[in-house]
């Protein structure tokens, strides 16, 4: 996956999702799209996890 933000991931996502519940695509299509939302999960999950870090390394400083 080529570098992207976290709002890009996550528009691509619901795209993703869209297609997915349309109920239109062929198993070759949905395989594919399952495992790029897998990966795009992933790249959110940990974007998610680094600010909540920096976030709680920040509030730590201040007290």
């Amino acid at each position: 996956m080529k570098e992207e933000t976290y709002t890009q991931a996550f528009d691509r996502l619901q795209k993703i999702v869209s297609q997915i519940e349309s109920g239109e695509l062929d198993i070759d299509q949905l395989a594919d799209m399952i495992k790029e939302a897998n990966k795009l999960i992933a790249f959110c999950n940990d974007k998610l996890t680094k600010a909540d870090d920096e976030i709680k390394k920040l509030s730590q400083e201040k007290q």
